[in-house]
């Protein structure tokens, strides 16, 4: 019994391997999926023209042994960087021990799938220009893209420290930027490449069927980031799920300034000094030409719908409210879709030279239909609660129902029409989600202050941000207050009885009605 158990024993031993065994067995295995799809990727990457090297030295670079800047392989994670000095402004990094520096350092949170002069080219990002050091960061990995010039000044290697140098200081400097994404210094796979920037193949990498070319020229000094699918139907935000595109440039380490942080006052000078203020002129500018056209055409629908039967009050009544009811995106898509290039009226204005979309014209289109129902609204209720008996008492004077409008109507819903007029400006200056539906967010003509808010805090500029909030906080304390003075100053006479029974309207000067000259007993 105890041969034939030691006879089983010594079977399964030689036909098990050992545990070094199993495991040394199985990363040869790992090791050799891993080399084969790097290999891919770099064949990927070499069909595209992207990589400098053949498709073994991306295997090299997969497996961890070194190889060319230019591999496709990913390579290993960013390293600690708490030993990078960051200027105070946050656009230049350096690093001791390093021979290169980061500086002009910007981050874009969102891209665009726009064409771009009737042509798709996927998901876009602007570059300052095309000598820059380039990093896309996606959910799964990121893409890090060094100009060959740039590479061979500061001998960029995989294999060397320059690289993970490289990675450290665009992560500490995406630290400030990345807010509400996934950072660089989080990410675990990255694959680097060196090309020629341009439409060439050089500047191209495809990573799982998803191509990524920099420093595309795509329009007249503008310089692009694009990630494209395999096909015009693919979709790239939702497949690659494209986090923040980062750039810098490279320069010696000994050039590279470090501004250390100033005092609040120098730094609240520096600040206002750089702001742009154009979404400042064109939020005033849009608002009022929008309150003037808001007043008028508030007044005209209010008297029009008092005018008309009650039926067809109640369908216009609908209609002239809707628009202070839908999401402000709704009405900003209607109006898309209603005077977007592809209808007759839409390219009628397109024809003359006075595009209703994304312009500044659209930018006054959105604010009138968000803000006209406050003021249509204040208007109508004003004109309800006038007296009928008194505007009959005028026709039967002979006065025109324009005379009536002007010298009655006016004047005696003057408080509520203001009220009105004054919280359609305030509605057209926090306008955003039609806006930017019609609009689009063109720096200078149509980004007004709330997309200035949005696409400042996208790109991590919490400083921006929290000016451009402040200022419209200002704003609209300025707009409570003055309505709340205003209906003080036009409702005494709805004040309480004084104590002593007197009214409290202001005494009047000299002779009353019916001959009485004083309370004191004068003749009557």
């Amino acid at each position: 019994m105890v041969q034939r158990f030691a006879a089983m024993l010594l079977v399964l031993l030689l036909l098990v391997p050992t545990g070094g065994a199993w495991a040394a067995e199985s990363d040869m295995a790992r090791g050799a999926d891993a080399a084969a799809a790097s290999a891919a990727d770099g064949a990927r990457g070499e069909a595209a023209g992207g990589t400098i090297g053949s498709a073994a030295d991306a295997a090299t670079v997969a497996t961890g042994e070194g190889g060319p800047l230019g591999a496709a392989g990913p390579i290993e994670g960013v390293p600690a960087f708490a030993e990078v000095d960051v200027a105070a402004d946050g656009d230049v990094a350096r690093m001791e021990g390093c021979s290169f520096a980061v500086e002009g350092f910007e981050c874009s949170r969102t891209g665009s799938a726009r064409d771009i002069e009737g042509k798709s080219y996927g998901y876009t990002y602007r570059l300052s220009g095309p000598d820059r050091v380039a990093v896309g960061n996606t959910r799964e990995y990121a893409v890090l893209f060094v100009p060959r010039e740039t590479a061979e000044a500061f001998s960029l290697a995989n294999d060397g420290d320059g690289i993970e140098d490289l990675k450290a200081l665009l992560a500490a400097l995406d630290s400030n930027f990345s807010a509400g994404v996934a950072p660089l210094a989080e990410q675990d796979v990255w694959y680097v490449f060196a090309g020629t920037p341009g439409d060439g193949h050089d500047a191209s990498l495809s990573v799982g069927g998803v191509t990524y070319t920099f420093g595309r020229e795509l329009t007249e000094g503008h310089f692009y980031v694009t990630v494209e699918g395999p096909d015009e139907a693919f979709d790239v935000k939702a497949a690659v799920q494209p986090a923040q595109m980062a750039s810098a440039r490279l320069v010696a380490a000994e050039e590279a300034t470090v501004a250390k942080a100033a005092g609040p006052l120098e730094s609240l000078g520096a600040f206002l000094a750089t702001m742009d203020y154009s979404p400042l002129w064109v939020t005033l500018r849009t608002c009022g030409v929008a309150i003037v056209l808001v007043f008028f055409l508030g007044l005209a629908a209010a008297y029009f719908t008092l005018r008309i039967s009650r039926r067809a009050q109640s369908i216009f009544d609908t209609i002239f409210t809707i628009p202070m009811v839908l999401p402000p995106t709704v009405c900003g898509f209607l109006l898309l879709m209603a005077l977007g290039r592809n209808t007759a009226l839409g390219q009628f204005f397109q024809d003359v030279g006075f595009p209703l979309v994304f312009s500044w014209q659209a930018t006054v289109i959105a604010a009138v239909v968000v803000a006209f129902p406050l003021m249509y609204r204040s208007a109508r209720g004003a004109f309800e609660s006038l007296d009928p008996n008194m505007l009959d008492a005028a026709r039967t004077l002979g006065w025109s129902n324009g005379r009536i409008f002007m010298k009655l109507m006016l004047p005696l819903a003057w408080s509520s029409i203001a009220s009105g007029t004054v919280l359609a400006f305030a509605r057209a200056l926090g306008e955003f989600g039609c806006t930017l539906f019609l609009a689009g967010n063109q720096l200078g003509t149509t980004r007004t202050i709330p997309i200035a808010i949005y696409f400042e805090w996208m790109n991590g500029n919490t400083e921006a941000t929290w000016f451009w909030t402040i200022v419209l906080l200002v704003f609209s304390f300025a707009v409570i207050l003055f309505i709340n003075l205003w209906s003080r100053h036009t409702t005494r006479y709805r004040q309480q009885p004084r104590p002593d029974g007197r009214s409290p309207k202001p005494r009047r000067q000299g002779r009353r009605g019916g001959g009485r000259r004083s309370a004191e007993g004068g003749e009557r």
